[in-house]
């Protein structure tokens, strides 16, 4: 399958909710760009087929309204996130996979590590990944709390105001405080099923994973105050 550029790829999530002035947006109704505050909730490695085959793990889930948009090309976690929040495909903004060639050396992405160590320094995230994240804007992130500073986030989170989590009951929580503080959109990440996945693959650890994920956000969605989306 390849990326759907015009109706329905990760690449028109955010412009689409932090611009909608730029265009009519093919995934949000009016309902969703009227909100009075938005919460984006990435679930790393859960994609709509998983979700549709393992519907009774997850009736929070499935019960919300909601359409299959793709991915980017390839799908890896690190090129699909940095254009989540960037808004672009990989060839512009040059997060193209897991490792990529830097400088006669091989930097994995996510660690943002060559074979000397930590790259921060040699290789400045902003740097390498230039472009502006979340449409120039500095929105609350609430993501795992050791990911706040890692060259990565630096990289495809640039101006985001990090708000960590240490464990997945307290995410809701960070995300309501957000919202009940005034904050008009809010960028959630959770990680837990990508992990689990490539440990375990699709069976029993996937599904206890993402039947605690479905009891996250139906504990998330009463928290909100009216009118969030």
């Amino acid at each position: 399958m390849l990326p759907d550029w015009n109706d329905g790829c990760v690449t028109q999530i955010v412009p689409g909710l932090l611009e909608p002035e730029a265009g009519p947006s093919p995934l949000f109704d009016d309902e969703v760009l009227d909100a009075s505050a938005v919460v984006l909730l990435v679930i790393d490695g859960l994609g709509w087929h998983q979700l549709q085959a393992r519907a009774h793990l997850a009736p929070t889930l499935t019960g919300l309204t909601g359409r299959s948009i793709t991915t980017v090309a390839p799908s890896t976690t690190s090129v699909a996130l940095t254009s989540i929040t960037t808004g672009l495909p990989p060839g512009e903004h040059g997060v193209v996979g897991y490792r990529v060639a830097v400088d006669n050396d091989v930097m994995n992405v996510l660690s943002w590590r060559t074979r000397h160590g930590d790259a921060r320094e040699r290789i400045v995230p902003e740097e390498f990944q230039p472009h502006p994240a979340f449409c120039g804007q500095r929105p609350v992130v609430v993501q795992n709390a050791p990911f706040a500073a890692t060259g990565f986030t630096r990289a495809h989170q640039a101006g985001g105001r990090q708000h960590g989590w240490r464990t997945l009951p307290t995410l809701p929580v960070e995300i309501r405080r957000a919202v009940a503080a005034g904050e008009p959109f809010v960028y959630a990440y959770y990680d837990g099923i990508d992990k689990i996945a490539h440990e375990f693959g699709f069976g029993e650890h996937y599904d206890a994973e993402l039947a605690a994920v479905d009891r996250m956000v139906a504990d998330l969605l009463p928290m909100l105050p009216r009118g969030t989306a």
